[in-house]
């Protein structure tokens, strides 16, 4: 297992996404219910929060609870919800001890009032925490986002607040919900699916993709730096040549 020490603090990825798959099958391995994978996912969320916070990762997004979610049976999602809830309040403050600031993305409009007012609580009491940046993705999906943001750019198309002249890909992405995020350098996907799952297509473009075959109950930040330490010697060339790169 790579340990942070092996890791090249010069080339660490700005942002990271990470699709957390595999605790239902953790659960069910061991004679449970889906829920309690889900309970044992938290830690995994800590100690990544935790070792992107030591490597220098300035942001990292978690792929929570997708718009397609929503039709889990009934007992799972609620269940998910007050997870959600209790988790949030829980961890804030291990938030603000590790300066990390909180933020969500997504259909938060969709989400149960309670778990809005935590989420809202807390993003409150992070703003000022100028660290790593955790983005929750929650009742998300890219095809949602996709499909909001053109029905805002035709609101302002058809008020002339925008020239279809205008439009390019930075205009674009100013109508997503990631607006003033970078666009992650690596994207995680625990459980060994070989998916991206509707999360972040957009932003994803040009992403470094890192499968792993770890269920997410059983991540821990050494996984991170694997990950990491993976990524680093790829060469990204974003259309150009290999010669083009090493052109001084």
């Amino acid at each position: 297992m790579i340990t942070k020490d092996e890791i090249l603090l010069k080339k660490i990825p700005e942002h990271i996404a990470i699709i957390m798959d595999g605790n239902g099958r953790w659960a069910k391995k061991r004679g449970n219910q889906r829920l309690f994978g889900h309970k044992n996912g938290v830690k995994a969320v800590r100690d990544a929060v935790e070792g992107a916070g030591e490597i220098g990762v300035k942001h990292l997004t978690l792929y929570a609870f997708s718009t397609e979610n929503w039709n889990r049976p009934k007992i799972e999602i609620e269940g998910l919800m007050s997870l959600l809830v209790s988790s949030i309040d829980k961890e804030t403050g291990n938030l603000i001890e590790n300066n990390v600031r909180l933020n969500a993305i997504g259909n938060l409009d969709s989400l149960p009032s309670d778990v809005r007012k935590k989420l809202e609580k807390s993003i409150a009491k992070t703003e000022k925490c100028d660290g790593l940046n955790l983005h929750l993705a929650l009742s998300y999906s890219s095809r949602w986002e996709i499909v909001n943001a053109v029905k805002n750019m035709a609101v302002e198309l058809k008020t002339g607040k925008l020239d279809p002249e205008t439009i390019s890909d930075e205009v674009f992405s100013s109508f997503l919900t990631t607006q003033n995020i970078p666009d992650p350098e690596l994207l995680i996907r625990t459980s060994g699916e070989l998916r991206l799952s509707n999360f972040l297509l957009w932003q994803l473009a040009y992403s470094e993709l890192y499968f792993t075959e770890t269920l997410w109950p059983d991540f821990r930040k050494e996984h991170l730096f694997e990950a990491v330490s993976d990524y680093q010697p790829r060469e990204r060339r974003f259309g150009k040549t290999s010669e083009q790169l090493n052109t001084k």
